[in-house]
């Protein structure tokens, strides 16, 4: 089966946002907060260390503005369709660290 979206290329990616979809909708704003303070940590070690990407990529750039359209589960929660969004447009190996660390955490829920 080929991957249309860019998120699905990575396992855990796929892990994550299933386990997220299952949790009740406080825990998902509160791991959204969560989610958005670690990239924007990213983001911050990037611009101090001149290491930021130069492009995230066609693949990315269409998933963000696809988002406009609602038109997947986590769209419609605001909190984590801006915490998507925010680690999206990090380089990948920071962003599937950051969907490894989700599942890791969640799957100790269970």
């Amino acid at each position: 089966m080929e991957k249309r979206r860019w998120y699905d290329k990575h396992k855990e990616t796929r892990l994550a946002l299933s386990l997220l979809k299952n949790l009740h909708r406080t825990i998902q704003d509160k791991l959204s907060d969560d989610i958005i303070s670690v990239a924007s940590a990213i983001k911050t070690v990037h611009r101090e260390n001149d290491t930021a990407p130069l492009s995230i990529g066609l693949e990315r750039v269409l998933g963000l503005y696809q988002t406009n359209k609602c038109r997947r589960w986590y769209d419609k929660t605001p909190n984590l369709s801006v915490a998507i969004k925010t680690i999206s447009t990090l380089p990948e190996s920071d962003y599937e660290n950051i969907m490894e660390g989700i599942c890791m955490s969640l799957k100790k829920e269970d």
